[in-house]
C-alpha cells in the first residue's frame, strides 16, 4: 500500500478537498447567483488549473466525495462529476499528489465494476489512489439505485471483502478481472464507521476518515481508533477560511475555522498531537481567490509538515 505509506510520510500531511471552488463565500454566493446555479453547485471552469497547482506546490492528497445525486435539502453536489472519471481524469493531469475517495458509496454501486473501476484508476495513477468507503447518509439515494437502506450495512462488509479480496476465487476458472492494481493492494480508508463496529472497522480497514472536529475531539476519536486500529491512519478534514493577516485570530465555525495563516499552523500542529496524521482543507468557505490562498499555503504552511 504504497500511496498510504506516502500519505503518513513525515508523520503529517496536508492535502484538499475538492471541489476547488469558494462557491460557500460571500463573493462564491453571489457568482453563483449571477451564474444561475443552484445552492450547492460550485463553479468547476478552473478545477484543472487549480488541481494541477495543488499538485505542484507539494500537497499530498487530492480528495474527491461521491455524491450520486444532487439533493436540493442537503444542499451540497460535491464535486459534481463521478468520482471515479473524475479520478481518472485527475491522473492524467497530476504527477505526483495522491488522489483519495472520501467516501465511494459502496452500497449503490455494483461491487465488481466498483473494484474494476479502483484498479483502473490505481494503475492510471501509478499507484496513487486511497479508496475511501461509505455506507451513506442519504435515503432518498436508494430506492434510485434499487438498493435497501436499512440494509447497507451488510451490503458495505460484502463489498470491502471483495475489495479487500480483489475477488480472488469468486470467478469461473479462467476468468480475470482486469487491470491488476498497481499496488500491492488497495488501501481501503473507512468514512465514519458505515454502520459497523469500531472494532469491526479497525481489524478490516487500513485508516478512518473521521468527520471535522477540533483539537480535543480527535484526541478522543483517535485514542478510540488507536484502541482499535493501531497506528492505522486517521485522517480528518477543516473547512477553511484562510485570512489575510497572516496573525488574525482563530474563530471556529461549523466543521472548521476562518483564521490568519500562524493560527493554522498552531491548529495544525494541535492536531497533529491530537493523533491526526493527515488533514484535507476544503475551500469553499474561503472569501480569498483560492490561486492566492493555495500560493499562500504552499509557501508557509507546507513547509512545517512536509519535509
Amino acid at each position: 500500500m504504497q500511496a498510504l505509506s506516502q500519505l503518513c510520510q513525515g508523520g503529517f500531511s496536508i492535502g484538499v478537498e475538492l471541489p476547488l471552488d469558494n462557491d460557500w463565500s460571500p463573493a462564491g454566493q453571489n457568482a453563483r447567483l449571477r451564474d444561475g446555479r443552484p445552492h450547492g453547485v460550485p463553479d468547476l471552469r478552473q478545477h484543472a488549473k487549480l488541481a494541477r497547482q495543488v499538485d505542484s506546490l507539494g500537497f499530498r492528497a487530492l480528495w474527491v466525495r461521491d455524491v450520486p445525486l444532487y439533493d436540493p435539502q442537503f444542499g451540497d453536489a460535491a464535486q459534481v462529476f463521478e468520482a471515479f472519471s473524475y479520478l481518472g481524469y485527475l491522473a492524467g493531469i497530476t504527477e505526483r499528489i495522491l488522489l483519495g475517495t472520501a467516501a465511494v458509496v459502496l452500497p449503490l454501486r455494483q461491487p465488481w465494476l466498483t473494484l474494476k473501476a479502483a484498479v483502473s484508476i490505481d494503475q492510471l495513477s501509478g499507484g496513487r489512489l486511497l479508496l475511501g468507503v461509505a455506507s451513506g447518509d442519504r435515503p432518498v439515494e436508494y430506492p434510485v439505485f434499487g438498493a435497501d437502506f436499512d440494509n447497507r450495512g451488510e451490503a458495505f462488509r460484502a463489498q470491502v471483502e471483495l475489495l479487500r479480496s480483489g475477488g480472488a476465487g469468486q470467478l469461473p476458472d479462467g476468468v480475470q478481472l482486469l487491470p491488476a492494481p498497481a499496488q500491492q493492494r488497495l488501501p481501503l480508508l473507512v468514512a465514519g464507521l458505515a454502520q459497523q463496529t469500531p472494532a469491526w472497522a479497525g481489524e478490516h480497514l487500513d485508516g478512518w476518515l473521521a468527520y471535522p472536529g477540533t483539537p480535543d475531539d480527535h484526541r478522543r476519536r483517535c485514542a478510540l481508533w488507536r484502541d482499535v486500529a493501531g497506528s492505522k491512519p486517521y485522517v480528518s478534514f477543516i473547512h477553511l477560511d484562510l485570512l489575510d493577516g497572516p496573525q488574525a485570530p482563530l474563530r471556529r465555525h461549523r466543521f472548521g475555522a476562518a483564521v490568519g495563516r500562524e493560527g493554522l499552523i498552531a491548529e495544525l500542529h494541535a492536531m497533529r498531537a491530537a493523533g491526526v496524521d493527515h488533514v484535507g482543507l476544503h475551500l469553499r468557505r474561503n472569501q480569498r481567490p483560492l490561486q492566492e490562498t493555495l500560493e499562500e499555503l504552499g509557501e508557509y504552511v507546507l513547509p512545517c509538515f512536509h519535509h
